[in-house]
C-alpha cells in the first residue's frame, strides 16, 4: 500500500491553503506557505543526490524551519532523524553514526557542536538555521558549514517537482527517533508513516481537536509527545499551533493569551509551573483542556490546577517513543480516573504480566510490567535486532514499566523498573510516596530515589523544592509522610533543592539525583 504522511500537510493545505499553521514571535505562516517551503527543501535534498530510505538529521529547537525540514524530507522519501539541540560534540557524532545520517540541519548557537561532531564523520553536510531576526548566516561565516538558505536555492535545480510527494509504502520507515539513553546508549526506534499516521489520527480525536482550535506547541518536536501528539495532531487535523522555542512561564503566557490557546499538552512539569505562575495578567479564559503524558503527574496537582482554571480539564495519557506516542488516555473528565494513564486507545492492546511473561489478573494487588501491541509499535531499533528481539517477545513490545489493571479496564503505572526501590526486601513505588509529598502545603516539587544502604539494600531518599515562601524542613516533611504511608515506604532523608534537575522535555532528572545522594 503506498502512503506518505506527507499526505496529511498537502490534503489540510488543499483544504484550507490560507488558514494559519502556526504562529511564532516574529510572523504567521499559513497551510500555503509550510507546504511550498517543505517542497522546497524536498527537492534542495533531492538536488544533493539523496535517495529513497537515506536519513537527514534534524537539530533543531521549535522553528518554523523544524516544520519546513519534517514535510520536505518525508515528502522526498527520505528518513527524519530528530535530534535533541542540547546535544554535544560526542553525542551527535554517535547518532551521526548509527544512523548514517548524511546531512544535519542545526541551529546557529549550536552550529560549532555540530561541526566538531562531523569531522570524524564521513561526507556528513552540515546546514545552519539562523536565530529568528538575524540576517542569513554568510556562507563559509563557521567553517564546514553552509547556510540553510542554500539547500532551499538548491531546489531550482532538482528535477523533481517542488509538489511532488514520493511514493512511499505505509511500511516504509518515516522517522527514526532515539531514546532518551537513559538505560545505556540511545537506540533508534524506526516509526512508520502508517504508525505516525494512526497515532495522529486516534490522538486528535481522543480529545476532540477541532479545526479552530490553537494548540500550545512548547513541547520539544524532536521528542515523540511534540512531534507525534501535537505536531502532527494539528496537521492532520486541521488546526493551529502557536510554536514556542522552549519553556519559560513568561512567554508561555503572553504567547496563550495573545494566541487565544485552546490545548495545552505537556509534561507534569510545565504543569505544576502554570499552576505556581502569577497569572492575573494573562487571559487564559480560551483554554480547555490540558493534555498531560512523558512522566506522572500527581492526583493533587490536577485538582488544584482544574481549581485555579474553571472549566479546564486535564487528561493524563501514556506512550513512548517505541509506540509513537499514544497508547493510553484518559477520553474526557466523565470517563477519567485521576491518577489512572486511562484505557488503551483504538486498535491497541495492554496487558500486565509478570517475569515470566505470563497475563496477570486485575487488582493493586498484582503489580507486572506493561506490554503492549497495536498499529503503533515500531518497526524495531534501528540496526539492532539485539536490542529489538529483547524488548519484542512473541509480538508483545515490553515497556520496563510497571504497574497494573483495575477491574474497569484503566490502566495505573506504579513506576518504572529501574526506579523501584527495594527496602529490606519490600518493593517501594516512588510514585507513590511522591503523591504523598505533592499533597504537602510547602512542596512544590518531589521526586523519590533509592540510595544503597549496607543493612537494607536501599533507603528511600525524597528530593523536594519548596513553594515560594513556604517553609519546612527534614523533620516535618519526614513526619508528614510516616503519617500516610507504611513504616517500610516512609522517606528516611530529605534533601532540599531550589529546583529539581530537568531534561529538555521537562522530565525530573533522576539519574542525575542518584548521582547526587551517592556523593
Amino acid at each position: 500500500m503506498t502512503f506518505n504522511l506527507a499526505t496529511i500537510l498537502r490534503e489540510a493545505r488543499n483544504a484550507a491553503p490560507d488558514k494559519p499553521l502556526c504562529h511564532t514571535q516574529h510572523a504567521t505562516l499559513t497551510y500555503e506557505q509550510v507546504d511550498a517551503a517543505s517542497g522546497q527543501v524536498a527537492a534542495g535534498l533531492l538536488a544533493l543526490g539523496l535517495e529513497r530510505g537515506d536519513r537527514v538529521a534534524v537539530q533543531l529547537p521549535n522553528l518554523p524551519e523544524f516544520l519546513f525540514c519534517y514535510f520536505g524530507i518525508l515528502k522526498a522519501g527520505l528518513i527524519m532523524v530528530p535530534l535533541n539541540p542540547l546535544l554535544k560534540a560526542r553525542e551527535i557524532a554517535y547518532h551521526l553514526e548509527d544512523s548514517g545520517a548524511t546531512v544535519l540541519v542545526t541551529f546557529a548557537p549550536l552550529a560549532k557542536e555540530a561541526v566538531e561532531a562531523t569531522q570524524a564523520a564521513d561526507e556528513v553536510a552540515v546546514y545552519v538555521v539562523d536565530p529568528p531576526g538575524s540576517p542569513e548566516l554568510p556562507t563559509g561565516a563557521l567553517d564546514g558549514t553552509l547556510p540553510f538558505a542554500d539547500l532551499v536555492a538548491a531546489a531550482s535545480t532538482a528535477e523533481a517537482a517542488l509538489d511532488d510527494i514520493a511514493p512511499t509504502n505505509a511500511d516504509d520507515t518515516a522517522v527514526v527517533l532515539y531514546t532518551s539513553g537513559t538505560t545505556g546508549r540511545p537506540k533508534g526506534a524506526e516509526l512508520t508513516h502508517f504508525q505516525l499516521y494512526m497515532n495522529c489520527t486516534v490522538s486528535g480525536d481522543l480529545f476532540g481537536v477541532q479545526p479552530d482550535d490553537v494548540i500550545l506547541a512548547v513541547l520539544p518536536l524532536f521528542h515523540v509527545f511534540g512531534l507525534s501528539s501535537v505536531l502532527n495532531v494539528v496537521v492532520r487535523h486541521g488546526g493551529t499551533m502557536a510554536l514556542v522555542p522552549r519553556f519559560e512561564i513568561g512567554p508561555v503566557l503572553e504567547t496563550m493569551t495573545r494566541h487565544r490557546c485552546t490545548v495545552f499538552s505537556g509534561v507534569p512539569t510545565m504543569f505544576f509551573a502554570l499552576l505556581h505562575a502569577d497569572t492575573a495578567q494573562h487571559d487564559l479564559s480560551a483554554l480547555r483542556v490540558g493534555c498531560s503524558g512523558g512522566a506522572a503527574i500527581p492526583g493533587e496537582v490536577i485538582r488544584a490546577f482544574e481549581e485555579k482554571f474553571p472549566g479546564v480539564v486535564i487528561l493524563e495519557g501514556y506512550g513512548l517513543s517505541e509506540s509513537a506516542s499514544t497508547t493510553t488516555f484518559n477520553i474526557s473528565a466523565e470517563q477519567r480516573k485521576v491518577g489512572s494513564i486511562g484505557k488503551p486507545v483504538w486498535g491497541v492492546e495492554t496487558r500486565v504480566v509478570d517475569d515470566h511473561d505470563r497475563p496477570l489478573p486485575p487488582g493493586p494487588e498484582h503489580v507486572g510490567e506493561i506490554v503492549i501491541r497495536g498499529h503503533n509499535m515500531m518497526k524495531g531499533y534501528w540496526n539492532n535486532p539485539e536490542a529489538t528481539a529483547e524488548t519484542v517477545r512473541d509480538g508483545w513490545f515490553h515497556t520496563g514499566d510497571l504497574g497494573y489493571a483495575d477491574q474497569d479496564g484503566y490502566y495505573f503505572i506504579v513506576d518504572r523498573k529501574k526506579d523501584m526501590v527495594i527496602r529490606g526486601g519490600f518493593n517501594v513505588y516512588p510514585r507513590e510516596v511522591e503523591e504523598v509529598l505533592y499533597t504537602h502545603p510547602a512542596i512544590a516539587e518531589a521526586a523519590v530515589i533509592g540510595r544503597a544502604d549496607e543493612r537494607l539494600g536501599e533507603e528511600v531518599v525524597a528530593y523536594v523544592s519548596l513553594k515560594a515562601g513556604a517553609q519546612a524542613d527534614e523533620d516535618d516533611v519526614i513526619t508528614y509522610c510516616r503519617e500516610r504511608l507504611a513504616a517500610y515506604k516512609y522517606p528516611r532523608e530529605v534533601r532540599f533543592l531550589s529546583t529539581l534537575p530537568i531534561g529538555p522535555t521537562g522530565k525530573i532528572l533522576k539519574k542525575e539525583l542518584r548521582a547526587a545522594a551517592m556523593r
